[in-house]
């Protein structure tokens, strides 16, 4: 594309406040895509409200109340947003804690939750907290996924074994099933697992293929012409053609109450799942993703979906590569693809009719196992033994505990993992590389230089009321054993002091200035750490002719 016209786009999509992703539209290549889009979404969204205790078309109103919302207020042109299995089981779990799954109340409150979500993610947004996102650590994402893939297992199973499904904690589900294998239908069992191979079959050829509706459409010729339904074949039944409507649920003031813990949760989730996917298929490789313009598409979307009669929508890494895969250029992708689910629900709900339970739940059972991310296991698992415990960890509470409870706990370890990683930061000693000007942090393979009288530290990390206790007994045991005339402080790492450890920092300096040891700060690049010097006074306690842009400077300045 010639510079001046990607300019032109560039140019366009920055300045147009609404549907600014449709600013370089293709109308050959999304309509493309569009109709791809359609053929791989349709039976994933039935399949996914099916899984959350609603009816299938309530999928198709989230999926369309995604996609318009996106386009509307979103910022990259790939990403396909609607009904997702990550959030699904997590929301559905916190509503059957309050409602009988698929009663009107239930319903009622998953519309609120929605409503409430998007409301989180445009504020999200609008005041640019896109760093929320990384509440979770990839090893605590990973954990969490894998967790959220077993519910969805055990939640799917006895479809697709064509039992009873057992009620209780996930692991006594897990017992119950096991002692119910053989009683499995034979014709769900071929059914499920069938869907699930021909999925697994046209994945592996290319993602293009829509491996889950050529697998729903053979399921569904075969309960017809087999008459399956008179063998124990559950089926889908009569789907209304009813389209959505502007709704507002009915709830009790305490009811919005106890839904905003639970609402927190699943903005987080959608927030980390929204920035992966835009970061991953970006609309222009030369600019950085703008997960906050994508957080406010994400938001308008869930408030639609309430809107809409259906619940919090989520970005689809898969249904996003397959935009970016066909020749999609914008969302008029996904907005193609919502007009033809639009038209499936106006003119086509009878083809629906026949359609096996047992077929979304060998969708379902490609999802669960497409989300868990044995080789990021694997890697971890040999490179980080302490973050693969915090995997096992993070699933483990997913399993085990209520799926709510499990995933706000999941956020709580991923954050003390954070906290834990930064008090572990020490003090490190720099030497000098021989026969150059350049100070490098100590190493028993690498050969480095000292100078009598000085000591060189530096703290990789910003220093704050979690481990400035450390740095200061740290550089109280170098003071010790050095016993330097010159300490110079290289401060490249410390982007940022808060005000427990300026007045520790404020401590040291007097502790040194008491026992005559000089002491020089090199390196203090981060803004934000220079305004603290100022706003704290630390240069009360530190001339600012001992402040350096380089420690061989303040070495050769102040050295004895």
């Amino acid at each position: 594309m010639p510079h001046d016209t990607h300019a032109k786009i560039s140019e366009a999509r920055t300045s147009w406040p609404l549907f600014g992703s449709l600013a370089s539209y293709s109308l050959p290549g999304d309509l493309m895509a569009g109709l791809t889009l359609a053929a791989i979404a349709i039976p994933e969204q039935m399949a996914t409200a099916r899984l959350g205790g609603f009816a299938p078309q309530i999928g198709f109103f989230a999926f369309m109340a995604g996609s318009l919302g996106f386009a509307l207020l979103g910022g990259n042109r790939f990403l396909s947003c609607g009904a997702d299995s990550t959030i699904t089981p997590i929301f559905a779990g916190g509503l059957a804690a309050l409602a009988a799954t698929g009663s009107p109340e239930y319903q009622g409150l998953a519309i609120a939750l929605a409503l409430m979500v998007g409301a989180m993610l445009l504020a999200s947004g609008a005041f640019r907290l896109g760093g929320i996102a990384n509440l979770l650590s990839v090893p605590v994402m990973v954990g969490f996924l894998a967790g959220i893939s077993v519910h969805i297992i055990v939640s799917q199973l006895p479809g697709v074994l064509g039992v009873e499904a057992p009620n209780g904690p996930t692991l006594d589900r897990i017992g119950v099933l096991a002692g119910e294998l053989g009683k499995a239908n034979p014709y769900t069992l071929c059914i499920g697992f069938g869907v699930l191979a021909v999925v697994f079959a046209s994945e592996n050829v290319s993602a293009k293929i829509p491996g889950a509706l050529i697998g729903l459409a053979g399921a569904t010729l075969a309960v017809i012409g087999l008459g399956l339904e008179s063998k124990g074949v559950n089926v889908v039944g009569a789907v209304p053609g009813t389209l959505p409507r502007p709704t507002l649920p009915e709830l009790a003031p305490e009811l919005w109450v106890r839904l905003v813990p639970l609402a927190f949760v699943i903005t987080v989730v959608v927030m980390v799942q929204t920035a992966a996917t835009t970061r991953s298929f970006l609309s222009d490789p030369d600019k950085p993703a703008d997960v906050d313009r994508d957080f406010l598409g994400a938001g308008a979307g869930s408030v639609l979906a309430g809107l809409f009669g259906a619940f919090p929508v989520n970005a689809s890494p898969p249904r996003t590569g397959i935009v970016a895969e066909t020749g999609g250029q914008s969302q008029l992708a996904g907005l193609a693809a919502a007009v033809i689910v639009l038209a499936l629900l106006a003119f086509g709900t009878g083809l629906l009719r026949h359609v096996p339970d047992a077929a979304l739940g060998g969708i379902l059972l490609f999802v669960a196992l497409r989300i868990i991310r044995t080789k990021q296991i694997v890697t971890i698992y040999r490179q980080s033994f302490s973050e693969f415990l915090l995997i096992v960890a993070t699933a483990a509470l997913i399993i085990v505990l209520p799926i709510q409870q499990g995933a706000f706990l999941g956020i709580v370890l991923s954050l003390l993992h954070g906290i834990w990683s930064t008090t572990r930061a020490r003090l490190v000693e720099f030497e000098r590389v021989p026969g150059t000007t350049i100070w490098w942090p100590a190493h028993p393979h690498i050969t480095g230089e000292r100078i009598a009288g000085v000591a060189v530290i530096g703290l990789q990390a910003p220093l704050s009321f979690l481990n400035a206790p450390g740095f200061r007994s740290d550089v109280a045991k170098v003071l010790s054993t050095s016993t330097p005339q010159l300490l110079v402080l290289e401060a490249s790492g410390m982007v940022e002091i808060d005000f427990t450890a300026a007045q520790i920092l404020l401590d040291v300096l007097k502790a040194c200035s008491e026992q005559g040891v000089t002491v020089a700060l090199a390196r203090l690049e981060s803004v934000r750490a220079q305004n603290a010097f100022e706003r704290f006074r630390l240069f009360e306690a530190l001339p600012r002719e001992h402040v350096f842009h380089s420690v061989d400077e303040a070495v050769h300045k102040l050295a004895r």
